[in-house]
């Protein structure tokens, strides 16, 4: 039977903006992406260009979509609280008598700026920090709307609001100011009301900082307070009245169409995988999910479970109530840097070119090429396991600092091993290190979680670092329990947002517009099944990596394992020594 039913999904990452165009079995009828910049208006197009792409590709008609649903990373968006024109956050912008054409009003989840006030927000000893890990971000909201404060003109500030870029997108396509927990919980420092007293807002940890606007406002500018000011949805309830007739235009679909409340790209990850069944499994449930990890990596990677209660793990973020289904608790750990770190090893070293060159002859691309390189060095050494052919080379990942499970911004990378060596063939040892060490932080974030209360028992992975096999069969190996590929590696979190649409539109026909917050968690409980079941109808089955690594290559893991831990021990050691010696 032909679907009668399609959702779209829109994703904006960090370099890109994707639209997947979904039916209502979970197929991909037709993708498109275009290259974005830190810029509101631009990224706007580009999802308008890709939604219209997928339609006209696939020549379904607009009336068969039933609802859309919005996924971005944690970045910062800046707006006039007033007719939702953007607001640059660029420093030179702001003294200058003519604005410009194509602002920065948009603060990259990576940009490190905020420091400082990140560390200030750690010298309060609130009771948020307890639900973030312990140890707040920069890479945050809040730092970074601190550091607005600090250094952006009062009367612009204060004219200003603050989105999270999901929330941005659902305010951009129906003119709702309506919020999503997960956004909120996940990186606005917004504990949900009645956790430990909570009220929402923290108006003391605010006024501590510095930002005591936002809260004699109300908290207007970040989202508003919950029955109040404010109203905050769980993922996929419906918002407002669903697209505008401005954005349903804009983006090729009819007014009215329903918009799924949205949620952070790693987190539509975890919707669009973890109800897959895995091989000889028929069916998933719910109660499931508390033992598969989502691993969504790409530049970064998140590192995302959820439990039926809260448990806390330092280091790793969380835990958040209502970040998906409403009651379930869930943590996040990182890496900072994994796609962009293998390609920053490979792009630093001497013979970089000649392998690219290389590739290009051989019509491969140099990922691929490196795993070929480095099966012919282990044939032609006679070693029965390539990770024996870098036994003497350890590489320490966080070159971008830590976010789990150490939450230490000023670690850094370490290379101990090298050579005067130029040749490719070198690359492909350091480039094997590197992936090593990846798979070696991922089981330490994963032992934390399970010493700390998770009952994690294997991994389910999406973004676009799946199609690295070598790297996916080290990360079985080294983590020892078994890793599922899902059925599309490159749609994955687009499908999750996808889900989301479809579970806005079943909500949608249940009852009129959201419009209070009684009604918003009355309605969340309620919905709880039927997203399960959308995941459940949408979610194709994909292939499972088991652990295979011999006695003697667990035995060399186990080594480098300790190693990497010693590694962290060396490091900070080595900097308070410095420290020391140089404390007047």
């Amino acid at each position: 039977m032909a679907p009668t039913n399609y959702y779209i999904g829109v994703d904006v990452g960090t370099g890109s903006a994707r639209a997947a165009l979904v039916a209502d079995d979970g197929t991909i009828v037709a993708e498109s992406s275009y290259n974005v910049r830190l810029s509101l208006p631009f990224v706007w197009d580009c999802i308008s260009k890709a939604c219209k792409d997928v339609l006209r590709d696939s020549k379904i008609s607009n009336s068969l979509v039933r609802g859309i649903g919005f996924d971005a990373t944690c970045s910062l968006a800046v707006v006039n609280m007033k007719d939702g024109s953007p607001v640059s956050v660029s420093p030179n912008s702001w003294d200058s008598k003519t604005s410009s054409s194509k602002p920065n009003d948009i603060i990259l989840w990576a940009d490190h700026r905020a420091k400082e006030e990140a560390n200030l927000i750690n010298s309060t000893g609130s009771m948020v920090l307890k639900y973030v890990g312990g140890t707040m971000s920069l890479e945050m909201e809040i730092p970074k709307v601190l550091w607005l404060k600090k250094h952006m003109p009062k009367e612009i500030f204060d004219s200003s609001m603050f989105f999270d870029l999901p929330d941005f997108l659902t305010y951009k396509a129906t003119g709702d100011m309506a919020r999503s927990n997960c956004s909120l919980a996940c990186k606005c420092s917004y504990v949900p009301p009645g956790v430990e007293g909570s009220e929402g807002w923290n108006a003391e940890l605010f006024r501590q900082i510095g930002l005591e606007s936002l809260v004699t406002s109300d908290f207007k500018q970040v989202g508003g307070i919950p029955g109040k000011s404010g109203l905050i949805l769980t993922a996929g309830q419906p918002v407002g009245k669903g697209l505008s007739a401005q954005a349903a235009s804009e983006l090729g679909l009819l007014e009215g169409t329903a918009v799924a409340s949205s949620v952070i790209d790693a987190y539509a990850g975890w919707v669009g995988t973890v109800a897959a069944p895995m091989e000889g499994q028929d069916t998933t449930t719910l109660d499931d999910s508390r033992h598969r990890l989502a691993a969504i990596a790409g530049t970064s990677t998140c590192h995302i479970v959820q439990s039926p209660e809260a448990v806390f793990v330092p280091g790793v973020w969380g835990p958040y109530k209502h970040a998906i289904f409403p009651g379930y608790w869930m943590n996040e750990g990182g890496q900072s840097s994994t796609g962009q770190l293998l390609d920053f090893m490979v792009d630093t070293h001497p013979a970089a070119e000649k392998l690219k060159a290389l590739a290009k002859e051989k019509g491969t691309n140099h990922f691929s090429l490196l795993t070929e390189i480095l099966t012919n060095m282990a044939k032609d050494r006679k070693v029965p396991f390539v990770s024996l052919l870098t036994k003497d080379l350890y590489l320490y990942p966080d070159l971008h600092g830590n976010r789990s499970p150490l939450a230490d911004n000023d670690m850094r990378g370490m290379l101990i091993g090298m050579q005067l060596d130029k040749t490719i063939k070198d690359l492909a040892l350091r480039y094997y290190a590197t992936g090593e060490a990846i798979a070696l932080q991922t089981r330490q974030i994963i032992d934390e979680m399970n010493a700390n209360g998770h009952d994690i028992k294997c991994i389910f992975m999406s973004g676009g670092l799946v199609k690295n096999t070598f790297l996916m069969s080290l990360i079985a190996d080294i983590c020892n329990i078994p890793v599922q590929l899902p059925y599309s590696h490159s749609a994955s979190v687009v499908l999750g947002s996808a889900m989301l649409g479809a579970a806005a539109y079943v909500e949608s026909k249940n009852g009129a517009a959201i419009t209070t917050q009684a009604d918003a968690e009355a309605r969340s409980f309620g919905m709880k099944d039927t997203l399960w079941k959308v995941m459940l109808d949408m979610s194709k089955p994909g292939t499972t990596v088991m652990p295979s690594a011999s006695p003697r290559e667990l035995k060399l893991l186990a080594v480098k394992y300790s190693i990497f831990k010693e590694c962290i021990t060396l490091q900070r050691k080595w900097r308070k020594d410095v420290a020391e010696a140089l404390a007047e």
